[in-house]
């Protein structure tokens, strides 16, 4: 064996929780007391015009913080989290080598933990005729067959985003093993303290449901409209996420009314934050911040107290 289990792994700050919990304006504040830059950990902010529905920090907060991997490819492009593992933690030594601090942002799962654990990603090439004979058939079919073959990204995996449940079928099917089996953990690059932003459940609803309202104030519709009027399909807006799925079914008439379809993306979006907590709940390693109370300060004092105390390197 080398040497490398003897070498000090660098600090790497990951700020986590489910959707409308202040995720961004945590990273922000936290960057600011500590010398920092924000990797985003984000699956839909890599999209360039996905501004509104995604969240994404504006101008004026990108000025007061640097920001890595937002508006990274087109729509119409596909980017994989093993595109993802690789930027990040190019972004992430970058920073390091500058002297600052990075802080990894985001809420979701499959992103933070190709990083924080980092994931052996499995490397099976796209099957055109696999893949469209998996299209050919309903989603429900196809997340049967996961739920048979793998169960464990089943449970985990955004079950209205037909491209990864394809994905994962994929590579169970030409493997013969789960896709879950086959993500191997590398020794972690980073000493990682998670930092998970928790609400009462009724409060986070309020707070999911306030900025839907708002989004849609800001003009989400137009930008679902902007985004089809550049050739983008519904089929391609369905894989971005509730708000973009939602709003073009609205536009494709699926709904009575506006009222109608907010009100279920609303539902909708309760339900993602609920999964998004269950996966983030099985990492016995977060140290969940009290949203309600002084979350800043929270995180704060616990990110002095996680710097303050260098990893312990065996000498063995």
């Amino acid at each position: 064996m080398g040497n490398e289990t003897n070498i000090a792994r660098p600090d790497l700050i990951v700020i986590l929780g489910p959707t409308a919990s202040g995720k961004s304006a945590l990273g922000i504040a936290l960057a600011q007391r500590f010398n920092g830059e924000i990797v985003s950990a984000d699956s839909r902010q890599v999209y360039r015009g996905l501004d509104i529905g995604t969240a994404k920090v504006t101008p004026e907060e990108r000025s007061l913080v640097p920001h890595h991997l937002l508006d990274v490819v087109e729509p119409e492009e596909v980017y994989s989290v093993a595109q993802f593992q690789h930027e990040a933690i190019a972004a992430i030594n970058a920073i390091l080598h500058c002297g600052r601090q990075p802080l990894l942002v985001g809420g979701s799962p499959h992103y933070i933990q190709t990083v924080v654990d980092h994931f052996d990603i499995p490397t099976v090439a796209p099957q055109p005729e696999l893949r469209a004979q998996l299209e050919a058939r309903p989603l429900e079919d196809l997340l049967l067959q996961l739920e048979q073959l793998d169960p464990q990204s089943a449970a985990s995996i955004d079950r209205q985003n037909p491209r990864r449940v394809i994905r994962a079928l994929e590579v169970c099917l030409v493997t013969g093993k789960p896709f879950s089996q086959q993500r191997g953990i590398s020794r972690p690059l980073y000493r990682c303290l998670l930092l998970g932003i928790q609400w009462p459940r009724e409060i986070l609803y309020q707070r999911i449901d306030s900025r839907i309202d708002e989004r849609l104030q800001q003009g989400l519709v137009a930008e679902v409209q902007a985004q089809l009027e550049k050739g983008l399909t519904h089929e391609r807006l369905d894989a971005f996420g509730l708000e973009y799925r939602f709003v073009s079914r609205w536009l494709r008439g699926e709904f009575a009314s506006e009222a109608e379809m907010v009100q279920r993306l609303k539902y909708a979006s309760h339900d993602f934050a609920r999964r998004q907590l269950s996966w983030f709940r099985r990492d016995k390693s977060i140290l969940w911040l009290d949203g309600p109370g002084d979350c800043i300060e929270q995180a704060s004092t616990a990110v002095q107290a996680f710097l303050n105390q260098p990893e312990e390197i065996s000498t063995s």
